[in-house]
């Protein structure tokens, strides 16, 4: 079949990473890997990993359900095609990655590392706090002295191991001659320590342990909680790697030799068979077939493919076996480029600077102002350094950098909690705050605002004896309108009729000979029709005049209500796709989008939306596909579905897990919210400031005000943040 007969489908994920199946020779210890986008919980791995571990040429298999990835250990004759079948009868998307392009698997040791560290400054801050609590209630002279010293040895090994974090990002400002959020934090901590140290020395009242310590523990509780917003994100030009095709068949005087892409040269001749991907840009130089070009156009529509027709990298072919000369090959074919266009636009988004790192730019510079001030200024009052130094440590610990340290991944944590109970995940740190300051959003067409598979809308208006005509051969192609048109039928209780030697013809369609008549189900040209603008697929029954079976491309649901809800609150909505002026045109305007673009390329994709941030608009793009990547990843912020591919998924900020776009302006209100408490919290730690540092400064604050203050604080902005939920 041909563009009539196709729609707004693509290729199955199996088959856009399926390489061809020709005998070959495979190293031992095979390692094959599978992305797996639509598993989504413990029962879908354990049936991944049952299916896969039940087939024979398999000798262990595990799934990571963070990167929706299988990584299967298997024997040498044994190859990604034969198991993808197997996942795909069990109900599992599955598409084939090149393991040598992907990083090791990674595991989350940053995420255990912090949580160790908080917990070792929670244990001992439980204790010291506990030895505190005997000098505050009277403890005097050498008692005192031995709480003071017991809780230096607790305190020291402690900070010592807990605060490394804070130590190195403070280093690493200071080496650079720049300050952050970190460098009066660990200023506070060592000048407690320090001066506690001091005090203790000299038998002094007063020590500031379990200040250092609380304050320690606070801080890592903010760096966990951040970090766990962030602990999803990958690099979306890795995933681009990976869905390379890794192997070729190059023909070589006739004969086929299964070879690395890496190994192909410009001039080798490739035969690529149904369902394979192209694995370089070349020309074709034998036979016919279709190819979907979605994976990079975005285009519905599968094209004609015939001898002398240019095809690039990434590509499917459809329906016949395909002979081409390789014109690009590595780094210069069509997707090779557009992964390091992706990459480049992920550089230009780390250069957001985020509220907390706003505030640090006013706070870090303030706070040591202040506290040298104090040091000076007592100093020079009472010509005493252990008072002067004293003072300024209580400066430093009371002004609540555990508060700023909680208000931003406070309240992203509570945001994210509650948009991922509507479906949709929070990938990064920032992308709340982006989102909120979106005002323009922009929208994918096919798997993005539509489902992306084919819908037959005309059954009804053939008799019942041509639909059985159409079902026989249409169960004879794996092409999505044959595949569509056969699911319509079954589902109307129909039952295919008795069509003798039915052939697929490459390109074209299917045939065969019913009651003595040839009868055809394939493109408008090849069996007489006159080619329309709808996606159809045409059957023609001996001399009688040609039946059009139309399809569309369904609306996915809550697409109509989320492009409303947007436009109401205030955001213009633009429609851009790569397909064609006919199907975007009609989407356009049952949408009510009057800003669309059709036949967009990547490249198009995503200087569109460098344009329009050139202009002041901060975008949100919405897409699923490879061809989206770049503009995903050159968005202020970026949303797509968990449907989508891996590189989409991975280049955007927020996955929309479920099937509904309506959530999607929720989030957009969500975000609004969030922001605004952040801002709030802001406040509040500085109204605490304003309160606690005079009582710092005149010297009123003891180990016991500060350590309360920082407490009431902290507990403040989290209940303020946990208003979201």
């Amino acid at each position: 079949m041909t563009a009539q007969l196709s729609s707004g489908t693509a290729a199955c994920p199996g088959c856009l990473a399926a390489p061809a199946e020709p005998a070959r020779s495979i190293p031992e210890d095979v390692q094959i890997a599978l992305s797996l986008p639509g598993i989504h919980c413990s029962a879908c791995i354990a049936t991944v990993e049952r299916e896969l571990n039940a087939h024979p040429g398999v000798e262990n298999a595990r799934v990571n359900l963070t990167l929706k990835r299988a990584m299967i250990k298997a024997t040498p004759e044994t190859r990604a095609v034969d198991l993808i079948p197997v996942l795909e009868k069990a109900g599992f998307e599955a598409h084939e990655l090149d393991p040598g392009a992907l990083s090791a698997t990674q595991t989350d040791k940053a995420g255990r590392d912090l949580l160790m560290r908080l917990a070792v400054a929670g244990f001992a801050s439980m204790n010291v706090m506990l030895l505190s609590v005997s000098v505050w209630s009277g403890a005097t002279d050498a008692t005192r002295d031995m709480f003071h010293w017991i809780s230096a040895a607790i305190a020291l090994p402690a900070i010592a191991f807990s605060a490394q974090p804070f130590f190195a990002n403070a280093w690493s400002a200071l080496r650079v001659r720049r300050l952050n959020m970190d460098v009066p934090i660990v200023l506070a901590i060592l000048l407690a320590l320090v001066t506690s140290l001091w005090e203790t020395a000299l038998s002094g009242e007063h020590a500031y342990f379990d200040a250092a310590l609380t304050l320690t523990f606070f801080l890592l509780a903010g760096r966990y909680l951040d970090y766990r917003t962030r602990a999803a994100a990958r690099s979306a030009a890795e995933e681009l790697t990976a869905l390379e095709v890794p192997r070729a068949i190059r023909l070589v005087d006739g004969v086929e030799n299964e070879i690395a892409v890496a190994d192909l040269k410009v001039g080798d001749l490739i035969l690529v068979r149904p369902g394979g991907r192209m694995p370089v840009d070349g020309e074709i130089v034998s036979g016919q077939s279709e190819l979907d070009r979605s994976l990079l156009t975005g285009e519905t529509v599968p094209v004609f493919a015939e001898i002398g027709q240019l095809v690039s990298a990434g590509e499917v072919n459809l329906t016949g076996p395909l002979t081409l000369r390789a014109t690009a090959v590595g780094e210069d074919t069509s997707l090779h480029r557009m992964a390091d266009l992706v990459a480049i636009a992920e550089s230009g988004r780390s250069r957001y600077t985020s509220l907390a790192d706003k505030a640090a730019k006013l706070y870090a510079p303030g706070v040591h102002i202040l506290s040298a001030l104090s040091f000076l200024g007592w100093y020079i009052y009472s010509g005493d350094i252990r008072t002067a130094l004293n003072i300024a440590a209580a400066v430093l610990i009371i002004t609540c950098p555990c508060a700023l340290g909680l208000a931003v991944p406070a309240v992203t944590t509570a945001a994210s909690g509650r948009l991922f109970r509507k479906g949709m995940l929070i990938k990064h740190a920032t992308a709340l705050e982006r989102l909120s300051e979106a005002d323009t959003v922009v929208f994918d067409k096919t798997g993005t605002l539509t489902s992306g598979s084919p819908e037959l809308v005309n059954l009804g208006d053939h008799s019942r004896a041509k639909v059985e005509v159409a079902l026989a051969l249409a169960e004879a192609s794996a092409h999505p309108l044959s595949v569509a048109l056969a699911k319509a039928a079954r589902e109307a209780g129909i039952k295919p009729a008795n069509v003798r030697g039915v052939v697929e013809v490459p390109g074209y369609g299917t045939e065969g000979e019913y009651r003595g008549q040839r009868v055809r189900l394939g493109r408008a040209a090849w069996v007489g029709a006159e080619q329309g603008s709808e996606t159809s697929a045409w059957l023609a029954i001996g001399d009688h005049a040609p039946l059009a079976f139309r399809f569309s491309d369904a609306l996915r649901p809550g697409a109509a209500e989320a492009v409303d809800a947007l436009r109401a609150a205030g955001k213009h909505v633009v429609l851009m796709s790569g397909d064609s002026q006919g199907a975007v045109r009609a989407l356009a305007e049952k949408l009510g989008i009057t800003d669309w673009i059709a036949e967009a390329l990547p490249q198009d994709k995503a200087h569109r939306i460098q344009d329009l941030s050139d202009k002041g608009h901060h975008v949100l793009m919405v897409g699923d596909g490879l061809n989206d990547t770049a503009a995903l990843a050159a968005a202020h912020v970026s949303i797509s579905p968990a449907s989508a591919l891996d590189a989409a998924r991975v280049a955007s900020d927020i996955v929309l897990l479920g099937n509904d776009l309506s959530p999607i302006a929720d989030a957009c209100d969500t975000a609004v919210k969030a922001t605004k408490r952040i801002r709030e919290n802001f406040r509040i730690a500085t109204v605490y400031n304003v309160i606690a540092v005079p009582l710092a400064v005149i010297g009123l604050a003891t180990p016991l005000i500060a350590a309360l203050a920082m407490s009431t604080s902290s507990i403040t902005v989290s209940l303020n943040a946990l208003r979201l939920r």
